[in-house]
């Protein structure tokens, strides 16, 4: 069993719509794509799920931040884990501090047991990165992080991995088949169709599992939605 870490209770991040504004329409789309998720898993249960973009800033980690909540408020235990050692972003969503994480346990610095956080919010918990490493990839790739996802897919109903967008570095290809399941995630106006396509392209042949696509920061119109979650064949 892990420890009990709590963070100390801060104001969270105001992107974090599902917990501050859970009755808002965006919170509700979450919750659209939470129940799409689950009715992907017809054959077994989607335990492990892993969320990138094509480029930087659209949206990914508030994507993975806003469904480890949404999963979380159903009675799960959730885990939510930030992979991208290179800029990560988890630990400033939740607003706490990013000294001890993923990097110090895959380098044995640190306990697992003492690195996971709980959070405000119930059933919660996250990983953060940790402190930037030299050799992100190499961490990723290893045999302790194999082991380590292992072991954190046994403990937790779902566990969710940020990684860095795919277009950028090979970190989402790498961590992707250790996944039940990827989510890509694509910003309205902002990601380009051939972007989008390499994207996908690159996760396919990693043998990825897409589950579908997110597209986020659409611009809200009468009798229309903020989140789109679809088919990636039809989304992209």
């Amino acid at each position: 069993m892990f420890k009990k870490f709590f963070m100390k209770k801060r104001a969270l991040n105001h992107y974090l719509v599902t917990s501050s504004h859970s009755t808002s329409v965006i919170a509700e789309q979450y919750r659209t794509i939470r129940t799409n998720i689950e009715y992907t898993a017809i054959d077994k249960d989607i335990k492990s799920i892993l969320v990138t973009s094509a480029s930087p800033g659209e949206g990914k980690s508030t994507t993975s931040a806003n469904l480890a909540i949404i999963f979380a408020q159903q009675g799960k235990k959730i885990l939510l884990i930030d992979t991208d050692l290179r800029k990560p972003t988890i630990h400033k969503k939740f607003c706490v501090h990013n000294q001890i994480g993923l990097s110090n346990v895959l380098t044995k610095k640190q306990a697992i047991e003492d690195a996971i956080m709980d959070t405000s919010i119930k059933n919660l918990s996250i990983l953060t990165s940790g402190p930037i490493p030299p050799n992100p990839a190499e961490l990723l790739i290893s045999k302790a992080m194999e082991n380590l996802l292992g072991k954190l897919y046994k403990e937790f109903d779902v566990v969710i991995l940020d990684t860095p967008p795919v277009l950028a570095v090979a970190d989402a290809q790498i961590l992707s088949k250790h996944a039940d399941g990827v989510i890509l995630v694509v910003a309205s106006g902002q990601t380009e169709t051939e972007q989008g396509k390499k994207a996908k392209q690159l996760l396919v042949s990693s043998n990825a599992t897409i589950l579908g696509v997110v597209l986020n920061n659409k611009k809200q119109e009468k009798n229309d939605y903020y989140y789109y979650y679809g088919n990636d064949d039809k989304a992209i």
